[in-house]
């Protein structure tokens, strides 16, 4: 056996040193002339190391991560001779698919044997394939780092992309930019799979520096934040949302409501839309069950409550809470205007307890104090269906002989349309609009 040749890194400049970043050969591979052995990367660019002639790798002596300097010592490659060098060459040119065993006995390579084939002095040099022993570059294994330039780097970096992830179209699998950004546009379009693990699938969010573009300041989320903000996630990943909307005429009930303003102050609460609200959502969920209902785990049947309790959003310093009013069917205007005042008062001074926030059977979520002329809510999960209030308005309607001022309600009914389609959720509203526009059927 003849002394192995030392592949050395080549002369790279006034760099001191620069990384390994991928070893594209095995001990045991056989190269031929200019194959990449392997890939440096420094500040500015990458670089692949080619195997300066053919022959098979004895040794590795560098791995992924080391830093190397120029001369380092690579790998070590013995050295095909050139007889067996021509003959490997005259098969991949005649392409025989049986493998070829080479022995060490010299053969003649005089023009006789090759009366076709020009003097080798004088025939320009051929660039074969390699061989089948040599693995593709695009095929890293372990913790191999991807074959990308610095500035491709720090673009998937920007934009949360795990280079590990993508097929490189470049040269030798390197990764491009085209090839990151085709990856995040295919991310982004990618149906969204059901989950059980509360949306731990979404893209991870990308790590910009904003403060290269002027002030900043973080500031830590609320504990409610921290635990509402999954829920609200995994309800909008996995609910197919459908929103309704619908305005009400709610002046004739305004009126009746302000009729009941001195009595409701001597009792020490005020009366506000939100009990009637409640009331006339309880009715429709008895003519409505499927409202009043929540999906089994299994998907496959749907539990109907026998019992009206309803969730209504607050608005704290903390983040939004929805304690639950149980049993609103059995209780009067007064008596829900008492507890609503009541349970909103606990839930600003954080007072809440457990069993305050269990049990809902539906979700109103009211914004009317605030403003806005409509929304979007998420359905609250295990829940099927929530409706959001925005402010009223005084707005001219038509009543069959002339325009007359009449002060409007908006509502938002969304719901998982899993469980309830559009023509229920219309008959819902226009049942909730009826009881809205008429107090007189809240007492029926």
């Amino acid at each position: 056996m003849s002394n192995p040749t030392e592949v050395t890194i080549p002369d790279i400049g006034d760099i001191q040193s620069v990384d390994v970043i991928e070893v594209l050969v095995a001990p045991g591979d056989s190269v031929q002339r200019e194959d990449p052995l392997v890939t440096l990367e420094s500040d500015k660019a990458t670089m692949d190391v080619p195997a300066p002639c053919a022959g098979t790798v004895i040794e590795i002596r560098t791995a992924v991560g080391d830093q190397v300097s120029e001369g380092n010592v690579i790998l070590l490659l013995e050295e095909t001779n050139k007889a067996d060098a021509q003959s490997d060459n005259t098969v991949v040119a005649a392409q025989v698919e049986k493998e070829i065993v080479l022995t060490d006995s010299p053969r003649s390579t005089g023009g006789a044997e090759l009366p076709s084939e020009p003097d080798s002095e004088t025939r320009p040099p051929i660039r074969h394939a390699p061989p089948a022993s040599l693995p593709p570059p695009v095929q890293r294994n372990g913790d191999a780092l991807p074959h990308a330039s610095p500035a491709v780097r720090g673009f998937a970096r920007e934009l949360g992309a795990d280079l590990r992830m993508i097929h490189g179209s470049g040269s030798k699998g390197r990764i491009l930019k085209s090839d990151v950004q085709q990856f995040i546009k295919n991310e982004l379009t990618r149906p969204p799979q059901p989950t059980v693990s509360g949306g731990s699938e979404a893209l991870p969010f990308p790590e910009v520096d904003f403060s290269k573009w002027g002030p900043i300041e973080t500031q830590p989320l609320s504990r409610i934040q921290k635990r509402s903000g999954p829920h609200l996630q995994q309800a909008w990943r996995n609910v197919p949302h459908v929103t309704h909307h619908e305005e009400v005429d709610v002046t004739d009930l305004e009126n009746f409501r302000q009729s009941l303003k001195d009595e409701a102050e001597e009792k020490g609460f005020r009366v506000t839309l939100l009990p009637f609200l409640m009331k006339a959502v309880t009715a429709a969920l008895a003519e409505f069950p499927r409202f009043n209902a929540s999906l089994a785990p299994s998907q496959d049947e749907l539990i109907l409550k026998k019992y009206f309790h309803i969730g209504l959003a607050v608005d704290t310093t903390d983040g939004l809470v929805v304690p639950v009013i149980q049993n609103v069917d059995r209780k009067g205007i007064y008596q829900l205007a008492a507890e609503l005042a009541e349970v909103s008062a606990r839930a600003r001074n954080g007072k809440l307890k457990p069993e305050d926030l269990q049990g809902g059977c539906f979700s109103i979520s009211n914004l009317g104090g605030i403003g806005g002329r409509g929304f979007t809510p998420i359905v609250n999960v295990p829940e099927v269906a929530i409706l959001g209030v925005s402010r009223t308005q005084t707005l001219p309607q038509w009543n069959g002989r002339e325009f007359e001022p009449r002060l409007m309600l908006p509502l938002d009914l969304s719901y998982d349309h899993r469980v309830i389609d559009g023509a229920a959720a219309a008959r819902f509203l226009v049942l909730l609009k009826k009881q809205l526009e008429d107090a007189r059927l809240l007492l029926l």
